[in-house]
């Protein structure tokens, strides 16, 4: 499912995030010390290898909000943009933190070239944020982007599970 929004293409698709061959970065759901971990933190890791470890250590930690930018190793994209999620119901204002990962995220893509990005569903797995407040506050903080993208043209939604998909190809399609 996509939509056209001031020459920005908006996908949704179900699947793996770290097969995205034909994204330029991928935005990883990390957690504040950029390490490893479950979920998608530790699919893009394991798929990466130990240099994004290595890579993230300085980095780390991150603030709920903040997104930090390393290689993407052996994923077959260029980027990863590490972004840490609000956890729902403990960081306030949980809505406004979580579109700042979604606007820090596409900030660091413009400053670096980045022609197209995959997002997973943030916050929405171990932190809590309920799928579709989630939906709608990623899809209306990228709308309100689209007019400033200069280099990003394509903005992906890449979601692991079935009713994931569902309800942010519903929120998409109600927003647009």
């Amino acid at each position: 499912m996509e939509k056209i929004v001031d020459k920005v293409k908006i996908e949704c698709t179900r699947g793996d995030i770290t097969s995205q061959e034909d994204m330029t970065a991928i935005v990883n759901a990390a957690n504040a010390e950029l390490k490893t971990g479950g979920g998608v933190a530790g699919a893009i890791h394991k798929a990466a290898g130990p240099e994004l470890a290595r890579e993230c250590e300085p980095m780390a930690p991150i603030n709920p909000g903040e997104a930090v930018i390393s290689g993407g190793y052996d994923l077959p994209n260029e980027y990863v943009i590490h972004c840490l999620g609000p956890v729902y119901g403990r960081d306030k204002p949980e809505d406004k933190l979580l579109a700042k990962c979604y606007q820090n995220s596409l900030n660091l893509a413009e400053k670096k070239g980045i022609d197209s990005i995959a997002f997973p569903a943030i916050s929405t797995g171990a932190f809590g944020y309920p799928t579709e407040k989630a939906a709608k506050v990623a899809f209306e903080t990228i709308l309100e982007l689209t007019k400033k993208l200069e280099n990003t043209k394509i903005i992906r939604f890449v979601l692991w599970g079935q009713e994931s998909f569902e309800i942010h190809k519903k929120v998409l399609q109600n927003q647009i």
